[in-house]
């Protein structure tokens, strides 16, 4: 299945990004934990022309612990500090204005220097559809002001956001790339939500998921869905498809005639491993680059 999606709002975020940057002083990427590079935008690095920049990464809580470790060391070789954060709870947002403002440091003591009260950092954030940018805004204002929700594409337009007296943010919508060179990209993309779910084949992603957990969380998928064996040959499509359907009839996805509808077995097990339900789960890895 080849996976494209680039809705016109998208291509007028671009723009409207690049005519903002020169207010900009430091970028906030916001990545999801358990995908960060499939969930990290590849124009991004040609569109903030090398703007100070920290990353965040989002719903560590659903990640594995030990591989968010691993990548918070894989973007500290590439020149970035990485802070894993969870936005819907609040866990290490508090830590992000500090790393806005040591990234800004160098420009602050310059202009304190010069007899010049430092202004306000104009940070600028950006992310993918539905990776928690408006959860993450809502979180550091304080208050309810961006608006949020379990599926992408909520934000629509600009705008600017007092956190206290120290920063300024600047939200703009999430922007996918027009095409998903690495199919893998647009499957993990799709298992995890950043696509809706409408532009997609429910089974074909169920499938991928399926491979990868038993291939690295075997133990989680049998005691989340009661699988006394998991498949050997994953390279055999029957054989994933009888986890499927074990799955479905254990959850009562049943249609006429006793078959299993394997699009509500689909759905099924996407929601589970969004929502946690299978264990803290990631679905890449900077050993696997």
């Amino acid at each position: 299945m080849t996976i494209q999606w680039f809705p016109g709002h998208m291509t007028k975020a671009r723009r409207q990004i690049e005519d903002k940057l020169k207010l900009i002083d430091v970028v906030i990427e916001l990545l999801d934990a358990r995908i960060p590079l499939s969930s990290r935008n590849p124009m991004v690095d040609e569109i903030l022309k090398g703007k100070p920049r920290l990353v965040l990464l989002n719903k560590h809580d659903l990640a594995d612990p030990q591989v968010t470790a691993d990548w918070v060391r894989y973007f500290a070789d590439q020149g970035f500090q990485a802070l894993p954060i969870d936005a819907a709870t609040g866990t290490q947002v508090k830590e992000i204005l500090p790393r806005v403002k040591e990234l800004w440091a160098d420009k602050i003591a310059t202009q304190i220097r010069k007899g010049i009260n430092p202004r306000a950092v104009r940070a600028l954030i950006v992310g993918i559809p539905n990776v928690g940018k408006s959860t993450l805004i809502n979180q550091l204002a304080g208050k309810r002001i961006a608006a949020t929700g379990d599926k992408p594409g909520v934000t629509k337009g600009q705008q600017w956001i007092k956190v206290g007296t120290e920063m300024d943010l600047l939200d703009t919508p999430g922007i996918l790339w027009p095409k998903f060179e690495d199919q893998m990209v647009g499957m993990r993309l799709a298992a995890t939500g950043a696509i809706k779910e409408e532009l997609l084949h429910l089974d074909e992603i169920a499938l991928f998921v399926i491979k990868y957990l038993v291939r690295n969380y075997g133990r989680g998928l049998q005691e989340r869905f009661g699988i006394e064996e998991l498949p050997h040959d994953l390279e055999n499509i029957n054989e994933v498809v009888k986890v499927m359907e074990a799955i479905g009839r254990k959850r009562g996805a049943i249609v006429s005639g006793g078959r299993v509808d394997l699009d509500k077995a689909s759905l099924i097990i996407l929601r589970d491993l969004r929502a946690g339900k299978m264990g803290r789960i990631s679905m890449e890895r900077p050993s696997e680059l």
